[in-house]
């Protein structure tokens, strides 16, 4: 497969491109053969999240245009974690480590092809570090860092005052010794990842020049910020994580179709591989009306569609329509109603005390304000419950009504709903 000679173009038109050694060289490098290049992930918790999904989805761009990827995950980095403005990382023990390592591979996989010329290839840094002795390390690796570079990166001179470990220091040198291995046993000449790890990246470029002199190359894609400059990534709940059992399909749904509008344009270039004329056709159409959040829900499908599957797409689709009164509850999963309501906003009641009327319920989900406002509701014909109009304020939900044996949904209007669990 020959390689795509406008890669470089689409990834510096989708703003993949935050730092490179020497761009005029990755042009050449990328458009005259196929290329091997790794990027790296740490199994520093049981799951990958969006930052990852940014390296993921840009390691598939780079062999879909004919390089070769190898997806390293750090079973010896993750041991120790890179240091971070926020502090020293907790020390997971190695069967921790283990288990986490085989979860990201799990994830990474299903983005990647493992068949073909450029055949991806899954590495483990823990094969060539857990045998490597302190006195090799000190004097094969070690000895290409000067001190004064390392204490010049940024996240290090963050951390001095408060203090930093010998091991968080060290980590530069862990992942450069990954670039010099795969140099020399698999030919790679190229590394990415975030531009939080631009430090690391050098240093590995570094490294095999300076104990090999060879030539290699290193590019870092943008943090991911929101409007406001903060970092996407964290949400209420924790992380904006990959992983089903950890954040469900219906919430990282949720989470693209209510990005900012500002916002749109950015993360249709960056996360989904729609085309250059059609995401600057639904630029414009997002800019001519925004309110009908074309560019969220195209987002939100395919990126969804991307990390669970079309599928559990469609299911997503299919209860938010039965939610807002478009589609029958009934018929919906268990997992995808019991996510989409604790999304909402839902209350729990015991069934023990028996079920409340409408009207209490109507107060405790937080959609009227007091039990008048309740009837108000009910008589102006603005209540449901599981999607049939109210008609009596004294009502009390039976056992018949609940959904899936343990859910009621309430709805004020066509926009206001929420969950009521009965336990």
């Amino acid at each position: 497969m020959s390689p795509d000679p406008t890669l470089l173009d689409d990834l510096e038109w989708r703003g993949l491109i935050a730092h490179s050694t020497d761009l005029d060289a990755l042009r050449e490098a990328l458009g005259e053969r196929s290329v091997r290049f790794y990027v790296g992930f740490d199994p520093t918790a049981p799951s990958l999240h969006l930052g990852n999904l940014v390296q993921i989805l840009t390691a598939r761009r780079l062999q879909d245009a004919g390089h070769t990827p190898y997806a390293l995950v750090g079973g010896a980095t993750g041991m120790i974690g890179d240091p971070r403005d926020s502090g020293e990382r907790i020390l997971n023990s190695l069967d921790t480590v283990k288990e986490w390592v085989e979860r990201v591979r799990h994830q990474i996989e299903p983005f990647l092809s493992f068949d073909g010329a450029n055949a991806a290839t899954m590495v483990n840094n823990y094969d060539w570090t857990a045998s490597l002795s302190t006195i090799d390390f000190l004097r094969d690796i070690g000895k290409h860092f000067p001190v004064n570079r390392m204490l010049a990166r940024d996240v290090v001179k963050s951390r001095l005052e408060a203090g930093i470990s010998y091991t968080e220091f060290s980590y530069v040198l862990l992942q450069s010794m990954d670039f010099l291995n795969l140099y020399r046993d698999h030919g790679v000449t190229m590394q990415f990842g975030g531009s939080d790890q631009w430090g690391n990246l050098t240093g590995g470029v570094e490294l095999i020049r300076r104990s090999d002199g060879g030539k290699a190359h290193a590019f870092a894609t943008p943090l991911i910020a929101k409007a406001d400059g903060t970092k996407y990534g964290k949400t209420e709940g924790g992380a904006l994580w990959l992983d089903p059992e950890m954040m469900s399909p219906y919430s990282f749904f949720q989470f693209w179709l209510n990005v900012e509008d500002e916002k749109v344009g950015e993360l249709l270039r960056i996360f989904t591989f729609f085309g250059r004329e059609e995401i600057e056709e639904l630029e414009a159409q997002h800019r001519e009306k925004p309110f009908l959040r074309l560019g969220q829900k195209a987002l939100a499908e395919h990126v969804t569609s991307l990390v669970h599957g079309a599928e559990e797409t469609e299911r997503i689709k299919a209860a938010a329509a039965a939610l807002f009164g478009g589609g029958e509850l009934s018929g919906l999963g268990a997992d995808t109603l019991c996510a989409a309501l604790r999304e909402a906003g839902s209350v729990t009641v015991d069934s023990a005390e028996g079920l409340p009327s409408v009207v209490d319920l109507l107060v405790q989900t937080g959609l009227s304000k007091s039990k008048g406002d309740a009837r108000r509701t009910i008589g102006e014909g603005g209540a449901y419950l599981n999607n049939t109009r109210i008609d009596d304020p004294d009502q009390v939900p039976s056992a018949a009504d609940l959904i899936g044996g343990a859910w009621l949904v309430l709805r004020r209007g066509k926009k206001n709903f929420a969950g009521v669990e009965v336990t």
